[in-house]
């Protein structure tokens, strides 16, 4: 498909997520029926995932995710009740196993951004073909990180522009990464998975995968793409 990817990495567990072989188990959250009941029968068809369960609002996806434990979230961003956003907030934090892909009309960049600081593994446009939403769920279950090409250069945008202005809030000194931290961190920001990263640094991928989750908890971060958000607001990356 055409999103744009940030590898992403597999969130620390409370529950293990699909074995191989076994269906991904997915969690469709959208407070329109009949666009849960269309992607109940696209999805259905397709024997790698399994949909678990639905939900019409942001508190019942919290109420069935700690219930289900899903591997994918599948949620609006708008919603009654409770938003997408502050539930994701929330099932991030009883259920750290589970992904969430936002799969929304907003393309406002508040919500990504939002989505992103919740932990969101992706963020989709609903224009996106009813096929590929298929392959963002296989993707982000594999570890990848998606967000739609249009949100992803308005990302990219903002970005830039944060390291023009420069950050003029006080900010308590960064908490301190390796050298060997470091490395990995440019890499992740660049893009490359943990294979990729190993081979680069030779180093195992589980050398990797540890490196990454002591980043994200010193940095008290959720997510690969919050990783990216780190590295280039501290100019490890450069963006033109």
């Amino acid at each position: 498909m055409s999103d744009v990817s940030f590898d992403g990495r597999s969130s620390l567990p409370s529950a293990p997520g699909p074995r191989r072989g076994e269906p991904i188990r997915v969690l469709v959250v959208d407070d329109h029926a009949l666009f849960r009941r269309g992607l109940e029968m696209v999805l259905g068809q397709e024997p790698d995932i399994e949909v678990v369960g639905e939900a019409g609002d942001g508190t019942e996806a919290v109420e069935l995710a700690t219930a289900l434990l899903p591997d994918i979230v599948l949620m609006d961003v708008r919603m009654p009740r409770r938003s997408g956003i502050e539930a994701c907030t929330t099932i991030k934090d009883v259920v750290p196993s589970t992904k969430i892909v936002m799969l929304t009309i907003s393309d406002d960049e508040a919500d990504l951004y939002d989505a992103i600081k919740a932990g969101a593994s992706g963020y989709l446009l609903k224009e996106i073909s009813i096929d590929e939403v298929a392959a963002a769920i296989r993707s982000v279950a594999g570890g990848q990180s998606l967000i739609s090409p249009s949100m992803a250069s308005k990302l990219l945008t903002e970005f830039a522009t944060m390291i023009k202005k420069g950050d003029e809030r006080q900010q308590l000194p960064a908490p301190r990464l390796t050298d060997r931290e470091l490395q990995v961190l440019k890499l992740v920001a660049k893009g490359l998975n943990n294979r990729d990263i190993a081979k680069e640094l030779f180093i195992s991928e589980n050398t990797v995968k540890n490196h990454i989750r002591n980043i994200l908890e010193k940095l008290q971060l959720h997510s690969r793409m919050e990783a990216v958000v780190y590295a280039v607001r501290e100019k490890l990356l450069e963006i033109t």
